[in-house]
């Protein structure tokens, strides 16, 4: 069975698979309209989402599927300490494919370990958000016309942000990628991203401080959220915070096709003034994310019986007691799952759940 935990679950193949079915469904929706008549989707999301929640009940709803599930967890049983295992297990007899957004890290990868049905990642704390991912990856090939040899700016929150560690990692797999980070010192991209993905899989990645010094360089701007409560100094957040806002200033210098993404919601960090730019994509983004997750669903449950669409191996992976994740927003540390983790590079293990480094017990 195929589920997506992670972006690499997807091979490149499939990728480009899906992002081509999006853009037969944008161009032919009529053909689509009823292709999923009579299936379930489940939507579990255990904290808070307008966007992604409404994203995939539109595309079942268009596909002639219905929607079921909840949007608070304080609803549901888990208010009684049902564990993420058992909810899928009960769920999945009710539905023939699950989304799932928790706070806990890995929780969706728990999940699929268990489930009869597709799990679908709609993203968990800081760690993965794979259909914002597909998401990007539709809208850079609409604006461009290509994804292959791109130059992209990540700027913003790098460290937190799980829309840009999987947009990060589904680039690897394309050729001619260039990455430039664009962060304060506080929020640059972890170690395990630049790496076990960027230096692993050969792909061209430098940081730099502000945004004016690499506008002309950049095929597309990804702007993230500066995050106030990520800095123990609120003096140091008020120096560096100008430095990472777009305004049409900073745009002088750029090309004329570049795409400017953002997975929303934005606060201050793209001023208004920015939306009449031809390049600002982020509202068409949103656009693309409906259209891509019905793709995702209806490949999902094509592919559910068939063997040449399953996960990956992940021979790497080891069942230890030997370890422990520190990382308090990991499953691990909140239920009962098996102790897996994998060789992270220069001798480092890491959690297979949330990829933080861990410690001998």
């Amino acid at each position: 069975m195929k589920h997506l935990i992670d972006p690499t679950d997807l091979s490149r193949e499939e990728t480009d698979c899906i992002i081509s079915l999006a853009e037969d469904i944008i161009r032919h929706k009529e053909r689509y309209r009823d292709a999923l008549r009579y299936t379930k989707l489940a939507t579990l999301f255990y904290e808070p989402s307008t966007r992604t929640r409404l994203s995939f009940t539109s595309a079942m709803m268009e596909l002639g599927g219905n929607v079921l599930g909840f949007s608070d967890a304080r609803n549901s049983s888990v208010s009684k300490g049902e564990t993420v295992s058992d909810t899928v297990r009960v769920v999945e007899n009710f539905a023939d494919i699950i989304a799932m957004r928790h706070h806990l890290e890995g929780a969706p990868l728990v999940a699929s370990s268990v489930s009869g049905v597709p799990i679908i990642n709609a993203g968990d704390g800081s760690h993965a958000h794979p259909t914002q991912t597909l998401t990007d990856l539709l809208t850079i090939k609409r604006e461009l016309g290509h994804i292959d040899g791109i130059t992209i700016g990540f700027c913003g929150d790098l460290k937190f942000g799980r829309t840009v560690h999987s947009l990060i990692k589904a680039l690897s797999r394309y050729a001619g990628i260039k990455v430039i980070l664009i962060a304060p010192d506080e929020l640059r991209l972890p170690g395990y991203i630049k790496y076990d993905v960027c230096e692993r899989n050969g792909v061209d990645y430098r940081e730099v401080k502000t945004i004016e010094e690499v506008i002309g360089e950049l095929d597309v701007l990804y702007m993230t959220r500066v995050q106030k409560e990520r800095f123990l100094d609120e003096e140091e957040f008020d120096r560096v915070k100008d430095s990472f806002v777009l305004d049409c200033e900073k745009l002088k210098g750029a090309k004329e096709k570049m795409a400017i993404l953002h997975p929303l919601p934005r606060v201050n960090e793209i001023r208004p003034e920015v939306d009449a730019d031809p390049r600002a994509a982020y509202f068409r983004q949103v656009g693309n994310g409906k259209y891509v997750r019905m793709a995702l669903i209806y490949s999902l449950l094509k592919w559910k019986d068939d063997s040449n669409h399953s996960m990956p191996e992940h021979k790497e992976w080891f069942e230890s007691d030997r370890y422990r994740c520190p990382n308090s927003k990991c499953i691990c540390n909140h239920e009962a799952v098996r102790p897996l983790f994998r060789e992270g590079g220069a001798g480092r293990v890491r959690c297979v759940y949330c990829d933080t480094i861990v410690s001998n017990k």
